[in-house]
């Protein structure tokens, strides 16, 4: 059976109006009669008749969809990005369309693709990194293209970035202040710009003090690779009394490891600071100290980009201060 909509011909007919008296009806700031609006509207209620955004947008070349493309959603730290993303999408007229990629290059060139065919006025990429070729073709078709933590622009793009590199540098400022002397970095093996960047600025801070530095990297982003991270190095006869981890989510693992599995004490035996301030790193039984990302000023900076007409082939870029915030994984 053919599935059919109700049509604004249907409310039309209904109502004893034209068409275009239909269409200015439901535009914004259209002049159309008080008396003819009420029809109108009492027509599209009748018959339960819905504007078409998607075909509107099609003929005015602005469909108000905007592609999320992004791995691990369910990570705490990109849900509450994501979150906040489509609630300010949202408000301001517009709706996130979601594509979940792996973190593959390919994979995000895919996405965008797809993107590309849904005729979105936008992407925001938050994983992965599309070819130069394909961020020309999105410019081209006017497609704003927004890079959160990426490794590098491209054209015509806004690329947004955090201070990771002045945040590890504070971690290990604050691990020598709190007396640490055995001091350790904990890192994944993703290799993504932010957490390369968080593990520069702690080595070179770490170098400029003079104190050399134990590290250790292994697997994804997770939990799972913090447990394993924080039993290897901390099941060593000269185990560090200070550790730097490049996400809450590993530093979450590194602690439980020292408490659970090695019976050490946070932060009386060692001490731990992460990064992210995942909802996680408040909860009571972690206590961790971090580094928190500006979620709303991320998503703002995005959307901020969406308002303008897309320029010419210069990239931009917005870097973002990140705030430490101090809990009870760290001798003070």
């Amino acid at each position: 059976m053919t599935k059919r909509q109700v049509s604004a011909r249907d409310v039309a007919e209904l109502a004893g109006v034209s068409r275009t008296a239909v269409s200015r009806a439901f535009t914004p700031g259209a002049s159309v009669a008080k008396e003819t609006r009420a029809r109108i509207e009492a027509a599209a209620e009748q018959l339960g008749y819905q504007v078409n955004h998607l075909a509107r947008g099609l003929i005015t070349a602005n469909t108000g969809l905007v592609a999320l493309i992004a791995a691990e959603v369910s990570t705490p730290h990109r849900s509450a990005l994501l979150a906040a993303l489509t609630e300010q999408l949202q408000a301001a007229g517009k709706i996130g369309l979601l594509i979940n990629t792996d973190r593959s290059d390919d994979s995000v060139s895919r996405a965008l693709r797809q993107a590309i065919a849904y005729r979105t006025d936008a992407a925001i990429v938050l994983s992965g990194m599309p070819d130069m070729s394909l961020a020309e073709t999105c410019r081209r078709n006017g497609m704003e293209l927004v890079l959160i933590n990426r490794d590098e622009a491209r054209p015509g793009s806004l690329l947004i970035r955090l201070e990771d590199a002045d945040a590890g540098r504070q971690a290990f400022a604050a691990l020598a202040a709190a007396g640490c002397r055995r001091i350790a970095l904990a890192n994944s093996c993703a290799g993504t710009a932010s957490l390369e960047d968080r593990a520069a600025g702690f080595r070179q801070a770490a170098a400029e003090a003079g104190i050399p530095i134990q590290e250790a990297a292994a697997g994804p982003t997770s939990y799972q690779t913090g447990l394993n991270l924080g039993t290897r190095l901390l099941a060593q006869a000269e185990r560090p009394d200070g550790i730097f981890c490049t996400t809450d989510l590993i530093a979450c693992g590194v602690m439980d490891a020292a408490r659970t599995r090695l019976r050490l004490r946070v932060p009386a035996d060692v001490s731990v600071i992460g990064f992210d301030d995942i909802e996680q790193a408040g909860w009571e039984a972690y206590g961790l100290t971090t580094f928190g990302q500006p979620i709303d000023d991320l998503a703002r900076a995005a959307l901020g980009a969406l308002d303008s007409p897309p320029g010419d082939s210069a990239p931009s870029r917005i870097t973002l201060p990140v705030n430490m915030i101090w809990r009870s994984s760290i001798r003070r």
